[in-house]
């Protein structure tokens, strides 16, 4: 298999529960815990429904291979007018290393662009050296530019009352 054979289209609301499966499949994959498919598939439900969220499938010969998923949100930082953030990247394993990955990434990138997004965040584990060689080949940098200072991601969470 060649990417020339992979499709990369838009999910639909009827594709949840394959976004669902591969969400924790890629969880599974990287031993970090996913809600129950129970939790998750109303969530990929919600986020297939809001307009300033798309998600990505790659198939071949009608078989899922990859995912992306990519949310926008308001900006004031560039002419757009908004920041897309690639949530999720993934490639089933016996897929990786065929351009699966970029096809996705790359349309991703198209598709942010065509609403708008101005520029693109990815937040990547520092240990996951694979994923930040990967988007660094694409163009992504962790350093704003004129500087070599890394970006550094901060988050809290709070609990569901």
């Amino acid at each position: 298999m060649t990417a020339s054979d992979v499709t990369v289209d838009l999910a639909e609301s009827a594709d949840a529960e394959a976004l669902t499966r591969l969400q924790i499949a890629f969880g599974d994959e990287f031993d970090s815990a996913e809600p129950d498919f129970d939790v998750l598939l109303p969530r990929f439900r919600r986020f297939l429904a809001h307009p300033a969220a798309f998600a990505l499938l790659a198939r071949h010969a009608g078989e899922l291979v990859g995912y992306a998923v990519v949310a926008l949100r308001p900006a004031i930082y560039n002419e757009g007018g908004q920041v897309a953030t690639l949530d999720e990247l993934y490639v089933r394993p016996e897929h990786r290393a065929q351009g699966i990955g970029a096809l996705l990434l790359d349309r991703a990138v198209q598709e942010s662009r065509a609403r708008d997004a101005g520029e693109m965040h990815i937040n990547v584990d520092s240990v996951d050296v694979d994923a930040r060689r990967f988007y660094e080949r694409h163009g992504f940098r962790n350093s704003l530019p004129g500087t070599d200072d890394p970006v550094l991601w901060y988050f809290a969470e709070w609990d569901e009352d």
